[in-house]
């Protein structure tokens, strides 16, 4: 993690906890960061590191502080002061003062000093309050210096010890968008939206993400998301209701019709298959194959249909095209047997013996209990014998030259 000290806010910047418009951090330089075909916006990107959580928050540094005790000049700046001993909830004097360090520190765009101010007082906090006010601060530390992973860990530390703390949620929310993980992302976004409805921020990036969620995931993004907590009344501050983007209507729109389509497609799919079904036994093999077509064209990667259709077409004798519907089903199911076993018949059909064996081979090494397999593949054995003997010429005989001898019968 980097130090930052030469990276200075501008006047009027808060700590951590505070609001402010002046931030330099992107988090598109993290590593995995986000598209940039939907780029967050300067002010939603510091609304979400600094944890505002309405319009025109005015939050500042002193938000934590009492104005009591001696002041302390700021950067030399003598109209700009800082009481770094003013108390902290129920934080002792040392530890506040630790924290108030870490608020000005960050203010002053140190962010690795701020973390480690941080870090100390951390160490020696009972109080679960004050102890999630740090794990979050120290979160926002990790987000500007673009150490996701870490954020993520205090934010979820400090979530463990107040559930459905709004800033920890808003930052763990952009640490999850810069690493790409959408979908835990768009989750802490709609759970900050329950808490606190008027939360700007989150009500972009939900619409910005859905837009890459439907490019990432398709129209079924919704079904893959993590669940969404429900959050208590007791936790909720705003619940007023605001219309939802134009963008947000038409890709519900979307996904609500492609939906139906999808459903529709399944239940015409289904009572086609079922025809088909029906039509075979019966024997009606050329009306069952007009079914199976029309399911190819519903889901052309159905591997029963290809078999199914290959069925029908060694019934009608049309086996090159049998054989062809048995080598779709292969490519989508490479051990299917029933295609071995329908492409074999339809090699047999095109007197290609030798492949007609091969695949009654394949059959019965996968079971070798397929006794129509094991029948067939010895009448093709004859087969491919007779076909080969057919085929070898017959050898010419060799002419032998006969030439006439005189026999000289000796008398003894």
């Amino acid at each position: 993690m980097g130090n930052t000290h030469k990276k200075p806010y501008g006047r009027g910047d808060g700590g951590p906890h505070a609001e402010s418009n002046n931030s330099h951090y992107d988090h598109r330089r993290n590593r995995g960061g986000s598209s940039d075909k939907y780029k967050v916006s300067q002010d939603s990107k510091e609304k979400i590191t600094n944890g505002s959580s309405k319009r025109g928050s005015t939050a500042s540094v002193q938000g934590d502080q009492s104005s009591s005790g001696k002041a302390t000049p700021v950067g030399g700046n003598a109209r700009e002061t800082v009481n770094l001993d003013a108390p902290c909830g129920a934080l002792p004097p040392p530890l506040a003062r630790l924290k108030n360090e870490g608020n000005l520190l960050f203010k002053k765009g140190q962010f690795a000093d701020a973390l480690e101010k941080y870090s100390q007082a951390i160490q020696g906090i009972d109080s679960p309050e004050d102890l999630c006010i740090l794990y979050s601060n120290r979160a926002a530390c990790y987000l500007k210096d673009g150490n996701s992973q870490d954020c993520i860990q205090d934010c979820t530390k400090a979530l463990e010890l107040q559930p459905f703390s709004l800033k920890p949620l808003l930052r763990r929310a952009m640490a999850y968008e810069s690493l790409e993980r959408y979908r835990k992302a768009y989750v802490d976004y709609k759970t900050v939206l329950q808490i606190d409805i008027s939360v700007q921020a989150a009500h972009d990036s939900v619409n910005r993400i859905t837009r890459l969620l439907i490019e990432q995931d398709g129209p079924e993004w919704r079904e893959k998301l993590p669940e969404i907590p429900m959050v208590p009344l007791s936790a909720q501050q705003h619940r007023r209701e605001e219309p939802p983007s134009a963008e947000l209507i038409k890709s519900n729109v979307v996904c609500s019709s492609f939906t139906t389509s999808k459903r529709r497609a399944e239940v015409c799919f289904s009572a086609l298959k079922q025809e088909g079904n029906d039509f075979v036994k019966k024997g009606q093999y050329q009306d069952a194959l007009g079914k199976y077509t029309e399911c190819l064209k519903l889901k052309p990667e159905e591997c029963a249909i290809y078999t199914n259709r290959a069925l029908c077409y060694l019934k009608l004798e049309r086996f090159a095209e049998a054989k062809q519907d048995c080598d779709a089903a292969l490519k989508l199911e490479p051990t299917n047997k029933k295609a071995f076993y329908r492409r074999a018949m339809a090699n047999k059909g095109l007197k290609d013996y030798l492949a007609c064996s091969s695949d009654l081979q394949e059959v019965l090494q996968q079971d070798p209990n397929v006794q129509e397999a094991e029948n067939e593949l010895e009448e093709v054995t004859k087969l491919l014998r007779q076909s080969l003997a057919n085929a070898s010429p017959a050898k010419p005989r060799k002419p032998v030259p006969i030439t006439e001898v005189s026999t000289v019968f000796v008398f003894i």
